[in-house]
């Protein structure tokens, strides 16, 4: 089997369908204007317009690390996050009383653990039009970014009609899957998404500290190499090599966006982006099989 068929069965073994895209993004040619011609890439339905959930992130805060490198903004700047503020999801949204957190402290927040209260704050300081403005400057021309976390969760909410995130989680559980499958957070077409090649051109550009400015790329990679969550890329790599990432998460989406650093010097960036039709919120197989997955294409760009 070549290694597109052998990523391919690593899917199928669990399940899942995905895209995914791997290139050695020291060598990879991202001024190509045709993608055999980019240089060396794995690559799997590389194409195909996908929802990227929190993958948005790594352009939130890229956008965030430009702002401050240009002084437009202040990173030590304080942010009073009260109970209005909180979203569902990890971080601040636990809290029970009010947190008076810094600005560079909220990106910290949104890339380590995905903290969707600190992403939706960030989001209104950076300004949410200048998102879509990054990536067309970036020529992610296939990535389309709609709002924030915010925006999400109210869909979301609309679509089952909950008017709570509480009622939310009693009514979903009960929907049946073609009810689900029809939710817009589904729909590359109507929230945030992106394309796997696209997703490893910005990774690459921002490794590279062409992205914008050196100290800006920077940051943004200080904050992915912090990302708490392994089990995904960074599970199927060996030990030594560094894996920095961003996951995105909804039901029966497994989603991550990273690179990885080989003691050798070696640099590959990797998006892989499963789709489950169980809508189970934890399957551990499928985080492992992006793992796996992830290293059989980087071994195929390393000749191993």
């Amino acid at each position: 089997m070549d290694v597109g068929e052998r990523i391919e069965a690593i899917f199928a073994g669990v399940g899942v369908t995905a895209s995914l895209h791997a290139v050695d993004l020291d060598a990879v040619d991202v001024d190509a204007v045709h993608p055999a011609a980019v240089g060396r890439q794995v690559g799997v339905r590389a194409d195909e317009q996908v929802v990227i959930a929190s993958i948005f992130k790594i352009l939130l805060v890229l956008e965030f690390a430009r702002q401050v490198d240009a002084g437009q903004l202040d990173p030590t700047e304080r942010v009073l996050v009260t109970a209005a503020d909180r979203l569902g999801g990890w971080g601040l949204a636990g809290c029970v009383d009010d947190a008076e957190v810094s600005l560079r402290d909220l990106a910290y927040f949104a890339m380590s653990v995905s903290d969707n209260t600190a992403a939706d704050l960030l989001l209104r300081r950076v300004g949410p039009d200048l998102l879509p403005m990054l990536a067309a400057e970036l020529g992610l021309t296939r990535t389309r970014v709609l709002g924030g976390p915010r925006e999400l969760v109210e869909m979301m909410l609309a679509d089952v009609g909950a008017r709570t995130e509480a009622e939310f989680a009693r009514i979903f559980p009960t929907l049946p899957a073609e009810r689900v499958q029809a939710m817009r957070v589904f729909d590359p077409a109507h929230t945030t998404s992106s394309t796997a090649r696209e997703i490893t051109r910005l990774l690459t550009l921002i490794w590279r500290d062409e992205a914008g400015p050196a100290a800006a790329c920077a940051m943004v990679r200080t904050w992915m190499a912090r990302q708490l969550f392994w089990t995904r890329l960074a599970a199927g790599f060996p030990p030594g090599v560094r894996v920095s990432g961003k996951t995105g998460t909804l039901p029966g989406l497994h989603l991550e966006a990273g690179v990885a650093e080989y003691p050798d010097g070696g640099r590959y960036a990797i998006a892989v982006f499963a789709r489950a039709d169980e809508l189970t919120p934890r399957r551990i197989d499928v985080d492992l099989a992006m793992g796996e997955a992830a290293r059989t294409a980087v071994e195929t760009l390393r000749g191993e």
